[in-house]
């Protein structure tokens, strides 16, 4: 499937080293102020080759508008988006595209369609999350004028895991390091795998403050199981947590419960949700991604004809897919929240009494 939510749904399309990449984002309601300055932003913090600590791919990942907005504004009709690639060296891949590359979706791509498109993966790779991010931008504006902001940055990389939540020094930060303090050695570490031909992993925390008590749709659509089924869809991530998550399973019940005061909650353990639905609170996620598969050590495959065979990969990848996945975390929150939102709309007769009857 290529398609995701049900109210607000994004279908994306293209391939890594295709013509181009693109989305059809709908259900966006009429009258939405589009800021296409603020899209391209959003293009800007996902686009590679910012840094050492990325891949040397160059795209300016510009995105044109193909429909759905009329004079600034969302026409209530489906809206299209298109990036074109530039900067394809599709050459790379040439030694690959008779064998499997370990770690990557080459093997069960081939198996499951009978044929598969070796250049840089082709629709298996991260290059496709640049859609997300065009989509997601658009999501993020509709949550901003219900006053709803989200948030992301790095907490943890190779093990080196950081305590402060600094939000506003991710922004600025070239691996949207949460922990200054630890943001040196985290750094160090990507740059070390790096020169190793090797990569390493990271956790990206997502939060997003703001969001109204009743999102999320019990039993099979609730709040933090679309959340998961979104983080998890993003290349590369192989978990995903909800508040506490796995310490949870730490604690005693009486340590776990948030207790509810006049005031709110005293602690937040559930990270915004109970029984599938928003409580009003941070909503709080962990993703947590694998070490980037594409690496230049030797390795052990087979070809698509069953031969046994050692290769070394060329071509450019990033040594820490964590980094620009932070970027990608907020785009699927967004889009999940701003589903939710629009689901939300009729579940009390006088939420439609105050629409059609004023």
């Amino acid at each position: 499937m290529n398609t995701f939510g049900k109210k607000l749904t994004l279908t994306t399309f293209g391939e890594s080293h295709g013509k181009a990449l693109g989305c059809i984002l709908d259900g966006v309601p009429a009258g939405l102020t589009i800021d296409e300055d603020f899209i391209q932003s959003e293009l800007d913090r996902r686009k590679p080759g910012k840094s050492k600590l990325e891949t040397g791919r160059k795209e300016d990942d510009k995105f044109e508008i193909l429909s759905g907005v009329f004079e600034g504004l969302s026409t209530g009709t489906p809206i299209a988006m298109i990036i074109f690639n530039t900067n394809q060296k599709s050459k790379d891949y040439d030694n690959v595209k008779d064998l499997f590359r370990p770690g990557h979706a080459d093997f069960t791509y081939f198996h499951k369609y009978g044929l598969r498109d070796y250049r840089g993966g082709g629709r298996s790779s991260a290059r496709e999350t640049a859609a997300r991010v065009a989509g997601g931008a658009i999501a993020k504006l509709m949550l901003k004028e219900l006053g709803v902001e989200i948030q992301s940055g790095l907490c943890e990389v190779d093990g080196i895991k950081g305590n402060a939540q600094d939000f506003v020094h991710a922004k600025t930060s070239k691996l949207y390091a949460l922990d200054p303090a630890v943001e040196a050695a985290q750094e160090e570490a990507i740059l070390k795998a790096k020169n190793n031909h090797d990569s390493v992993g990271g956790v990206v925390l997502t939060t997003a403050t703001g969001v109204p008590i009743g999102l999320g749709e019990p039993l099979y659509y609730k709040l933090d199981a679309i959340l998961a089924e979104a983080m998890m869809g993003i290349n590369a991530a192989k978990a995903v947590e909800i508040g506490d998550g796995i310490a949870s399973t730490h604690l005693k019940g009486s340590q776990n419960n948030d207790q509810i005061t006049l005031d709110g909650f005293t602690s937040n353990h559930s990270g915004g949700i109970l029984g599938g639905i928003s409580n009003g609170d941070t909503i709080i996620v962990k993703t947590h991604f694998k070490p980037t598969p594409s690496i230049f050590k030797e390795q052990h495959t087979i070809t698509t004809k069953n031969e046994e065979l050692d290769f070394k990969l060329s071509g450019r990848h990033d040594p820490c897919v964590a980094l620009r996945g932070a970027v990608v975390c907020e785009a699927m929150m967004a889009l999940t929240l701003a589903d939710m939102t629009l689901l939300n709309m009729g579940k009390k007769m006088e939420h439609l009494k105050n629409i059609y009857k004023g």
